[in-house]
């Protein structure tokens, strides 16, 4: 075991991963001699040469559809959105060519080997364009796979897994636990399963459900709630697509409760499918309705980042209101 944030954790995923598959590549903008904007590839390139870690164009969608044919071609891309606010110019090239390719074809080609990484998420002061959760728009698109650790053990198992599944995945990564995320991490190689969510904290009172940064926050409310005498469950959904229907669906029939909690907006965040398919999957356990605290309707706010997150005091007072409706 080693101590590592979680950058070194990426950063060593992806070194384990190169040496055991030379038909990996690791591309993006300023990923090369640079390591990237938060050096999440430092040393690649100079341990595995400009041939298999290299920079690319400013174009988001040339990067993606450059990753497409590479992967279609029986190499293994791992593309490096910079951040998760630019995927957006990417977006025709992942939903529309990634997730189809192999179903348009009759399974006669893939991208599976494919994996994008990109750090999302506020947090940093980084305003309205460095800043977003666009996990959402992803998970309604058949074909793809969704997955975002919440620690350095996480992001190096699940990293692992992603770039060796058989599915295109995109890969969100907490930027503001980058270097604040400090555990002890396996230095082999592990992974994680992906599809799988973790109890993190057993309780009987309420179940608490979220992913990657926001699971801190859950934690601390949780913690709160003890002192109050609230006994929560804590659940972290590590993959949203696909997500683990029975694992939550068993928590909630014991705790009769739920409460999800996402940086993403309320409006078409994905804990209003999580919710709809709860309730359908639990009615009749259920205490009292699915709660939601999330980010607000607003683009991201600069300077009224503090109001925007769903912080700990948030969700304590929505687990209390949920225990006493």
């Amino acid at each position: 075991m080693a101590q590592m944030n979680m950058l070194q954790a990426i950063n060593n995923a992806l070194t384990i991963a190169m040496e055991a598959d030379d038909k990996m590549l690791v591309f993006g903008e300023d990923v090369g001699h640079f390591g990237g904007v938060f050096r999440a590839t430092s040393g690649l390139q100079e341990k595995f040469g400009r041939e298999r870690c290299f920079n690319t164009p400013l174009t988001e969608q040339g990067i993606a559809g450059f990753a497409n044919g590479l992967a279609s071609n029986g190499m293994t891309p791992v593309a490096e959105i910079q951040f998760a606010d630019y995927i957006f110019p990417a977006f025709d090239q992942i939903v529309n060519e990634a997730a189809k390719f192999r179903y348009r074809s009759g399974n006669e080609f893939d991208v599976g080997g494919l994996t994008f990484r990109t750090p999302y998420g506020g947090g940093i002061a980084g305003g309205h364009y460095h800043s977003q959760s666009p996990e959402a728009y992803f998970t309604q698109t058949p074909g793809l796979k969704v997955v975002v650790p919440r620690n350095p053990y996480q992001a190096k198992g699940l990293l692992l897994a992603a770039i060796r599944d058989n599915n295109p995945v995109v890969f969100f990564e907490p930027k503001r636990l980058y270097r604040a995320s400090v555990g002890d991490v396996p230095e082999g190689d592990y992974q994680l399963e992906l599809g799988k969510a973790e109890v993190v904290r057993e309780g009987k009172d309420i179940t608490l459900l979220a992913w990657g940064a926001q699971m801190e926050i859950i934690e601390k409310a949780a913690d709160m709630a003890k002192e109050e005498g609230i006994d929560c469950e804590v659940i972290d959904l590590r993959t949203l697509a696909p997500w683990d229907v029975e694992t939550v669906a068993e928590s909630v029939k014991k705790t009769g409760r739920l409460l999800i909690n996402h940086e993403a907006p309320l409006t078409g965040g994905f804990a209003g499918e999580i919710a709809a398919t709860i309730q359908q999957e639990c009615f009749l356990y259920l205490e009292s309705p699915i709660s939601r605290v999330c980010g607000l309707d607003t683009p991201y706010p600069l300077i009224h980042e503090k109001e925007y997150m769903p912080d700990a005091l948030k969700t304590f007072e929505a687990i209390k209101a949920s225990v006493n409706f």
